[in-house]
């Protein structure tokens, strides 16, 4: 009797361990290291969405995302990817120092006429999930 006893203390010991040491994990997955101390890059953007009036074909339109650190390290961007070759970007490749805000510029070459919805993919040292902005609107034909 004292062996199944003492068996099945020693199953719950484990199966109690095991399951809170997978919950630690996850919950140390889903938080970057720099942001779970609180003292690492905080990246804030003004938008997300950038909405254009119409554009007239041929006439490129250029969107402007404003991004602050609000953390107490350097913020560094190590890569900004538009979704196609028809948006350019422009920003500095320089940290952004805490407190301090710098503007990604987004040119989309309206070329093709109709509605339109494209992405530019951001990533920093903030976080390991990378941000991803859109731009949107529509381009009508010339004249």
């Amino acid at each position: 009797m004292k062996t199944k006893a003492s068996i099945l203390a020693v199953m719950l010991f484990i199966a109690f361990t095991t399951s809170f040491a997978q919950s630690e994990k996850q919950e140390s997955m889903q938080k970057p290291e720099n942001q779970a101390k609180g003292n690492g890059p905080v990246a804030r953007f003004d938008k997300t969405v950038y909405e254009f009036a119409d554009l007239v074909q041929g006439t490129p339109g250029t969107a402007s995302f404003v991004l602050t650190n609000d953390g107490k390290e350097p913020l560094i961007i190590e890569s900004a990817v538009a979704s196609c070759g028809c948006t350019n970007l422009t920003y500095s490749k320089e940290p952004i120092l805490p407190g301090k805000s710098m503007t990604i510029s987004a040119t989309y070459n309206a070329a093709v006429i109709g509605n339109f919805t494209k992405s530019i993919t951001v990533r920093s040292n903030a976080g390991v999930q990378p941000v991803v902005l859109q731009i949107k609107g529509k381009v009508l034909p010339k004249g």
